[in-house]
């Protein structure tokens, strides 16, 4: 979720006042509204979970953007920017409109602010691969930990994550592993399995091979950076570049796997 501030919210509130008074979102009347977020973004805005804090135009949109992700509240307030310079146009010398034009600076800050911020991460790489109750919960541990933009205590998990697919991976190749053995160990194990398999590109195959080194520097940091133990973890942005990393290696596995399945 996105995380706005109260005076974020606040200077939303204030520019969307314009012209109808506060409570109000722009020109918009509550069918208006519903059209133009089906239209522009297919987002049902008075959905129940929006009307949490009220019915009123206002709190639906505020609700709904203390809710949604990152990239759809920037759309959302980019969208609803132009379309309130567009009504400040219409008369722009009046006194209302000067009124409103001292607001829209700060609502163009929060737009910025916004714009400024590392996007959220994505759990692409990470998915349930066969039916198994602690790999559920394990998956959606690490999506709560990503909805809250903490990388940093999704990282014990995702190294959980990362045993237990390539443990299986192997395992649909009738190839075992010692309940001890090191990640980068069984990484090395299905990196032979791949290229025996697999008529593999030569950079796809020296970063398979660079991932093993990664993997045992990955344990190293499971153990003594991560919450696995009463650690001191690491820095969020560190956290953010290990988890890309992960995840993009794990996004290219589940290609690699659907070409090995499609022959």
């Amino acid at each position: 979720m996105v995380d706005l501030k109260s005076s974020q919210i606040r200077a939303i509130e204030d520019a969307m006042a314009y012209p109808n008074g506060f409570g109000y979102v722009l020109d918009f009347s509550d069918r208006t509204m519903k059209e133009f977020f089906e239209d522009e973004f297919e987002i049902e805005i008075y959905a129940k979970e929006n009307l949490f804090n009220g019915s009123s135009k206002r709190n639906c949109l505020t609700t709904f953007l203390r809710r949604t992700d990152q990239n759809t509240a920037l759309k959302v307030l980019c969208a609803l920017w132009e379309r309130r310079e567009g009504l400040l146009e219409v008369h722009p010398n009046s006194d209302s409109v000067q009124d409103a034009r001292a607001k829209s600076k700060p609502f163009q800050k929060v737009i910025e602010q916004l714009q400024n911020e590392p996007s959220l991460l994505t759990s692409d790489g990470v998915e349930q691969f066969v039916r198994d109750r602690t790999l559920e919960e394990l998956v959606a541990d690490i999506q709560r930990s990503l909805d809250a933009n903490k990388p940093e205590v999704a990282i014990d998990h995702l190294h959980t994550y990362c045993v237990k697919k390539i443990t299986h991976l192997l395992a649909t190749r009738g190839i075992k592993c010692d309940q001890d053995e090191p990640l980068n160990s069984r990484f090395g194990k299905y990196r032979k399995c791949l290229e025996s398999e697999q008529n593999l590109h030569e950079f796809t195959s020296r970063a398979m091979k660079s991932f093993i080194s990664l993997f045992e520097s990955f344990n190293e940091i499971r153990n003594n950076r991560s919450l696995a133990h009463d650690n001191e973890i690491l820095d969020p942005v560190e956290a953010r570049f290990i988890f890309s990393s992960i995840s993009a290696m794990l996004v290219m596995l589940r290609a690699l796997e659907s070409a090995r399945y499609g022959k």
